[in-house]
């Protein structure tokens, strides 16, 4: 039970960091806030917000329990900033991951530059213990060639050591011992290995993720050192990429599983609210300050084995969401050939946009926004920001002269640009797998999601829209909502008609079994498995829940159908099984209290952009449940905007989120 404790749910983003603490007594009481973040030392920003919420003497008496999501590992993969790491594999094979895959980055592009490589070819050494695919020894592992080993690693002193050997899913002995030798010798290392991290086949993906978790082990264990430090005796769990939490000092140990929790807390949170909704078929669209994610959610949130950060590929399951640096901070700018482009380079949180009056000169798609009477320039913001539409105008002026148009055509055409950019994206997790965008409810939030929300849906055909309370924060509250769990993969490969059905079994009750293991002291846990299957001979699977072999199968040929527009009679190969254990937790539920009074809501106009452009400004607080409102019009609440288009209306649900539905067709 949680009655009488204090949960702090913390989304540290590129632009702001998000709170919201729930008190859980007789009713839960909710409180919201958002802070600028310091990218150079996000803790601070964390424990700053936690003393504007007034916490600090819960936090000295360890009455605080945090649940946080950050971009530390992600900010260092995309920036270069991951701790010196050897990395440890069998003769021959020390260039696995510099070669990766040789897939050229433009199909139809004859040259190309090389691609550069994070690891220095110093930094890969290689030594015995070589199995075959079939698991017998080919070259031993001797005492001989582990002193060896270590003693290139002493000379080396890196921060960090990675190990992937071939075939070690299969037999982890050498893998082991390497690890066993290292912590022997008491060398102030972090060590990963890959039968630990993603003991799955295909030697580079597993390459990957195992140089990443032993490359960011040392930047998430000092920046959670640093947290802890401030934090005192107060518990603290961290978001995973697959939307389930950690406690803080196993984190450390999975740092890969770190790239995308911020973004996974928002697809919690968004699935409960469409469960209180009774609406299943969602994507979600979320757009901060620096970037935005979207995801489809049929049902349930997917998870995806096949992610990307930056120039990496990410095997370890992660939420299936499609990420662009598109958000409020992303600069517009001319290019060479005189088209007018917008981001992905951000003004993030210092200097942050023109109109914030904290240095920044570029203009942006905040910017624009205001310019064009999307946002109000006397609102309350977070950090308190006062909006400056003379530095808007005089940022966004700058690139009207490069391209001979009004600000207020440069600014509409920023919006414009950055529009195309997320519709984009949604294409891509919906129309490019086979879904009809318009059979689904588009879920805004985000700090300046309800801003662009309507241009999307209808862009995408969408005729509904869904701005759930507290849009601005959700991925914070998301954190809140998510139960601790352990999701572990291993490959079997092996033919479906050659599969033991007692041995399937078997493998999977060790991997629930681990998990379990990992998770010892939480409450009552459920397991669901799945498989990744493929058509003989295709390299990447798909994935469906375990069923039974007819069933699963049955689905796979589906889901086959559905994605790529044909199926196959060639037999099915099961290439690996996943184990999801998670807690069960009780649903958090937060009572929403609708306007009483029958007065209009607070509203007011303000000429912004030209006497003919006066739109209508409107409180959500204030809102009474039922009551539409026509656009064009805005409306405001601390964490976010929301701008209602013209031939959009909208209304406050019982739950209190805002609905907004097309009210004339597309043509």
């Amino acid at each position: 039970m949680r009655t009488d404790k204090i949960f702090l749910g913390v989304d540290a983003g590129g632009t702001f960091t998000d709170f919201v603490c729930l008190r859980f007594g007789e009713t839960v009481e909710a409180k919201v806030h958002k802070t600028l973040s310091t990218p150079a030392a996000p803790e601070q920003a964390i424990l700053a917000g936690i003393e504007a919420l007034g916490l600090s003497g819960e936090v000295d008496r360890g009455r605080l329990h945090i649940i946080h999501g950050s971009t530390v590992a992600t900010n260092a993969v995309l920036e270069g900033k991951n701790a010196p790491t050897a990395y440890v594999t069998n003769h021959g094979f020390g260039d696995t991951l510099m070669l990766g895959r040789q897939a050229r980055p433009s199909l139809y592009a004859l040259e190309f530059p090389a691609g550069s490589s994070a690891l220095p070819s110093v930094y890969c050494l290689e030594t015995g213990g070589r199995i075959s695919a079939e698991g017998k020894v080919l070259e031993a592992l001797t005492s001989d060639k582990l002193k060896e080993l270590v003693a290139k690693i002493k000379d080396l002193a890196p921060e960090a050591v990675a190990i992937n050997l071939l075939f070690s899913f299969l037999d982890d002995s050498s893998e082991v011992a390497i690890e066993n030798a290292i912590k022997n010798e008491n060398l102030p290392v972090f060590v990963s290995r890959s039968s630990a991290v993603l003991p799955v086949y295909k030697e580079y993906e597993r390459g990957i993720a195992t140089w990443l978790n032993a490359s960011l082990g040392p930047v998430v264990f000092g920046y959670l050192s640093r947290l802890n430090s401030g934090l005192k005796r107060c518990s603290l769990r961290i978001m995973q990429s697959n939307g389930e939490t950690i406690d803080a000092d196993k984190a450390v140990e999975s740092a890969v599983r770190l790239l995308l929790s911020g973004p996974a807390g928002g697809l919690v949170a968004m699935k409960n609210v469409g469960e209180q909704t009774n609406v299943s078929r969602i994507i979600s669209f979320d757009m901060g300050g620096t970037s935005t994610d979207v995801a489809l959610l049929d049902g349930e949130i997917a998870t995806t084995s096949e992610s990307h950060i930056g120039q990496y590929p990410v095997a370890v399951p992660m939420v299936d969401m499609h990420t662009i640096g598109a958000g409020g901070g992303s600069i517009a700018y001319v290019d060479d050939g005189g088209m007018l482009q917008v981001g992905p380079r951000s003004s993030g949180a210092d200097p942050g946009p023109a109109c914030y009056g904290l240095g920044g000169s570029h203009a942006t798609v905040t910017d624009a926004n205001l310019v064009l009477g999307r946002l109000v320039p006397g609102a309350r913001l977070p950090g308190n920001l006062k909006l400056s539409v003379a530095h808007a105008r005089n940022a966004i002026g700058d690139l009207a002269q490069k391209i001979a148009l009004s600000v207020e055509e440069t600014a509409a055409g920023i919006i414009s640009v950055a529009n195309e950019h997320m519709a984009k994206a949604i294409r891509e997790i919906s129309v490019n797998r086979g879904y009809d965008p318009a059979d689904f409810v588009l879920a805004s939030f985000g700090g300046a999601g309800g801003l662009h929300v309507c241009a999307l849906a209808e862009a995408m055909q969408m005729r509904s829209v869904l701005v759930p309370a507290r849009g601005g924060v959700l991925s914070a509250l998301g954190m809140l909502m998510a139960s601790r769990g352990r999701q572990l993969t291993r490959t079997l490969g092996v033919a479906v008609d050659e599969i033991e059905v007692k041995a399937l079994e078997s493998a999977f009750q060790d991997l629930e079994d681990e998990a379990r293991a990992e998770l010892s002291g939480a409450g009552e846990l459920v397991c669901k498995r799945s498989v990744d299957l493929c058509y003989k001979g295709q390299s990447y699977t798909l994935s469906v829940p375990w069923q039974g072999l007819a069933d699963s199968v049955a689905e796979f040929k589906a889901l086959h159908q559905r994605r790529y527009g044909y199926s196959l009679t060639s037999s099915v190969e099961l290439v690996n099984i996943c184990a999801d254990v998670k807690e069960v937790s009780e649903p958090i539920q937060l009572h929403y209290e609708p306007a009483v009074n029958n007065q209009p809501a607070n509203q007011h106009e303000r000429n912004v952009a030209s006497e003919a452009n006066k739109i209508p400004v409107f409180s959500r607080e204030a809102m009474i449940f039922g009551r539409k409102l026509v656009g064009p019009c805005v409306i405001m609440e601390y964490s976010a905007t929301v701008y209602v288009a013209q031939h959009w209306l909208a209304e406050i649900d019982e739950v209190g989120s805002l609905r907004l539905l097309r009210t004339q067709g597309y043509t």
